[in-house]
């Protein structure tokens, strides 16, 4: 039997992506705060600390848990929006910038585990653990681009997150991977993350691809994203505050 609550889904549009959850009498779906568009008739939503899937968990836990999910820069609390009427009713989520929603069934993964960047998710089904997890390598941590605090997801259901831009799924046969830090949205266990050097130093500050590069090695899957928040802000700032910025930092190392 599922621990997780089983959920219906639809995605809507395709550069910025509505998520619709269709529930059943009594099923709960966790989400971020915030990330709420519309609900129907018959939803009941509470915020409360943690996600929920230890109801046994008495408050020092949940504060402990709330915790931890302000160390990754979330919200203190999530949204637990329950289906109170009969029939079905449904429920929609959206992303705070342009990208893609990736729904991922936890079922699907050997160890029911996902590792994830730390702003990558937005809902969930009822059961589903939301935990930080720790990057083991201190120099993933201090250069990447997903810091050293990722977020875990773990459970038997369904799982939703958000990327920037477009989504690409690579399978990884005890192979390497080498991709730009920011890029990396999530990957399975079995997955090796570290950072490396990119390059010699005139490639470091002339290439134009940043001074560090993420390295994914091992056997699983890997989610990438082709625009990362980070690149869209840069993109989005007026052309000499990023001349600036990049001036600044080349002035600062010839000195």
């Amino acid at each position: 039997m599922r621990n997780s609550h089983e959920i219906d889904y639809k995605i809507f549009g395709n550069d910025i992506q509505v998520l619709e959850i269709e529930l059943d009498p009594n099923e709960t779906v966790i989400a971020e705060a915030g990330a709420m568009v519309y609900m129907e008739d018959g939803i009941d939503f509470q915020t409360k600390m943690g996600d929920g899937s230890n109801p046994s968990q008495g408050f020092l836990g949940k504060l402990v848990s709330a915790g931890a999910r302000m160390i990754t820069g979330e919200s203190l609390f999530m949204t637990h929006f329950t289906h109170r009427g009969y029939g079905k009713s449904r429920v929609a989520f959206s992303a705070p910038y342009p990208g893609t929603i990736l729904p991922i069934d936890l079922r699907d993964i050997p160890t029911r585990s996902l590792i994830a960047q730390k702003d990558a998710f937005l809902a969930a089904a009822l059961g589903t653990k939301v935990s930080i997890h720790f990057n083991q390598r201190f120099g993933s941590g201090l250069f990447g681009g997903e810091g050293f605090i990722l977020q875990r997801l773990e459970g038997d259901g369904l799982a939703f997150l958000h990327a920037g831009g477009t989504i690409v799924e690579k399978h990884l046969n005890n192979e390497t991977l080498r991709v730009d830090t920011g890029c990396v949205v999530a990957f399975e266990e079995g997955i090796d993350f570290s950072i490396q050097q990119a390059g010699g130093l005139k490639s470091m500050i002339f290439g134009g691809e940043g001074l560090f590069l993420a390295t994914l090695r091992g056997t699983g899957r890997v989610w990438l994203q082709s625009m990362p928040v980070k690149k869209l802000i840069e993109a989005l700032m007026p052309r000499g505050q990023n001349a600036n910025k990049e001036g600044g930092f080349f002035s600062s190392f010839m000195e």
